[in-house]
């Protein structure tokens, strides 16, 4: 009788290059809000061993992602999918002995990605493009009012669509969502 092997597949990063090395990205981060404290991380790793991403997720480590912004891997981090995993549930921030905010540090990224790189999941603009027309993020169906009608509930309350648009226009997000190329499924690797 043989025994069959179940195959473990563990993560494995790919080398690094020297050409892939921004020496000045780490600094870059620090200056950022919620990112200021990413120097200090020394990569205990609570903060992995407690992300619940972490545990469904080769690559999305929050201790890899501190090292890989002190390392200035700035284009790997940017445009791998994974960095969209994040729940922001903070519970990395609230255990992390040195008080690094891994959460604010996956926003900037996140932030830069969309920025710099230009892309962002579907899901999010999607989102985004609702709250715009609608003042809502997600379209509510007429069938859905109505039946808040038949219960008795009170009618949802009119946003002021022009005033939205405004704040989209005014921080340049509307011309960032027509432009930004999308990411259609956010997985791991």
């Amino acid at each position: 009788m043989s025994e069959t092997k179940s195959e473990a597949r563990e993560y494995v990063p790919p080398v690094i290059k020297a050409e892939e090395l921004d020496p000045k990205f780490k600094y870059k981060m620090s200056k950022m809000h919620g990112a200021e404290k990413v120097m200090v991380c020394f990569q205990c790793g609570t903060c992995t061993a407690d992300c619940p991403i972490a545990r469904f997720s080769e690559f999305y480590r929050p201790r890899r992602i501190a090292r890989m912004v002190q390392l200035g891997l700035k284009d790997r981090l940017l445009l791998d999918k994974a960095l969209w995993l994040c729940s922001s549930c903070f519970t990395c921030v609230d255990h992390c002995p040195q008080g690094v905010e891994i959460a604010g540090i996956v926003r900037v990224l996140r932030n830069m990605a969309v920025a710099d790189k230009n892309i962002l999941p579907l899901v999010y603009k999607e989102l985004a493009t609702n709250l715009m027309k609608s003042g809502f993020v997600y379209e509510i169906p007429e069938s859905r009012l109505q039946k808040r009608v038949e219960q008795g509930l009170p009618p949802l309350p009119k946003p002021n669509v022009k005033e939205v648009m405004k704040i989209f226009e005014v921080t340049g997000s509307a011309s960032l969502l027509e432009k930004v190329q999308t990411i259609a499924k956010v997985e791991s690797k």
